[in-house]
């Protein structure tokens, strides 16, 4: 039998690996035969991913329905490689996917979630489009209050004051406004990992690291932890 975290980074790898591969993820009986344990254990694992903020599963089922940074279900955001692609919760998860399929890649949004649609254009990790904005409503460490808000308020814009009228529009408050390149290396080091087979969960000075490296800083990006939180 496999270690308990052992086996958690594999079905993490696994579940990853598989949408980066096919476009959708393994299922209970296929990562049971790749892991080699029963299905309880694997549902086990799964309900202790999504505890950890690791994968987020359908209600009520040890079923896999965010696995950042995909989405098994249909979303706004669609990233493009040749004849494959995936769903992203958001922009930020969509330069995530480009960073781990490589090459390049088009990813289809649209400005501020409304009727305006926009392509970025993304090779070796850099953005054609380096005009853009990007938009975080709501800071990091309360991105688990509703993670699906948080990803959906994580949206493009062709300036600060189209950002200022989007906020007064929907009743959404401003919060940080950061230029797609520093988004595009935020994802680079943030979801670089994520595929590997010895992934594992950021802890709260790693995340703080990455935010740093990248000259995110200041209160809206601080990373205090929840009382007992100790990984992002």
């Amino acid at each position: 039998m496999i270690e308990q975290s052992k086996l958690e980074s594999a079905i993490h790898h696994y579940l990853v690996r598989g949408l980066i591969d096919h476009g959708f993820a393994p299922d209970i009986a296929r990562l049971q035969e790749l892991v080699k344990v029963d299905a309880a254990p694997v549902r086990e694992v799964l309900k202790r991913l999504e505890a950890s903020h690791s994968v987020v599963c359908h209600p009520g089922c040890a079923a896999p329905w965010v696995v950042h940074p995909f989405s098994l279900s249909p979303t706004a955001t669609w990233v493009q490689s040749g004849q494959r692609g995936w769903w992203a919760p958001c922009i930020w998860c969509a330069l995530g996917i480009a960073t781990l399929v490589g090459g390049n890649v088009v990813i289809h949004s649209r400005i501020g979630g409304e009727a305006e649609d926009l392509n970025f254009h993304v090779g070796d990790g850099l953005v054609r489009e380096d005009n853009i904005v990007m938009h975080f409503a709501v800071p990091l460490r309360r991105a688990w209050d509703n993670v699906h808000h948080y990803c959906a308020t994580v949206l493009p814009f062709r300036s600060e004051g189209d950002i200022d009228a989007w906020s007064r529009r929907h009743a959404i408050p401003k919060g940080a406004v950061v230029p797609i390149v520093q988004v595009a290396e935020l994802a680079r080091l943030w979801y670089g990992k994520h595929a590997d087979r010895d992934w594992k969960k950021w802890s709260v000075a790693q995340a703080r690291e990455i935010f740093e490296q990248v000259g995110l800083t200041g209160p809206f990006w601080d990373l205090e932890p929840d009382e007992g939180r100790k990984t992002f």
